[in-house]
């Protein structure tokens, strides 16, 4: 009677045992297929996430190339307004020289004139 009670005790779990295989087998399956959608679905999150990087990424260094640019340009307009205001007053600068020569010239011509008239009179007067 032992032997009988000692093979229906061996039944009892190999009979548990395979159903609870069969649901072990079951439930990993489905996590497995719960876990591949998961890992499918944050592939797909990070891959739409590396898209969204490099575009603003992107974004970003347009937006720092025109401001370079800006800068740049900022320079460059205050550099060549400098450089303006600088020829402007060489030109004025110029400009007082230009009368002051034509004075000279004027005066140069005046004492030409009155040098001349002074030698007439002396060569009047020596002779």
């Amino acid at each position: 009677m032992q032997t009988s009670r000692h093979s229906s005790r061996s039944d009892v779990p190999v009979n548990d045992s395979i159903v609870s295989r069969g649901s072990e087998m079951k439930d990993f399956k489905r996590m497995f297929e719960e876990v591949s959608l998961e890992n499918s679905r944050l592939q797909s999150q990070l891959q739409e996430t590396q898209r969204t990087v490099s575009q603003t990424r992107a974004d970003l260094d347009k937006a720092t190339q025109r401001q370079e640019r800006f800068s740049d340009c900022s320079a460059l307009l205050e550099l060549e307004k400098k450089e303006r205001r600088l020829l402007e007053r060489r030109v004025a600068e110029l400009e007082d020289e230009l009368k002051v020569l034509g004075d000279l010239r004027a005066d140069n011509q005046r004492l030409k004139d009155e040098n001349g008239a002074l030698i007439r009179v002396i060569s009047k007067l020596s002779k």
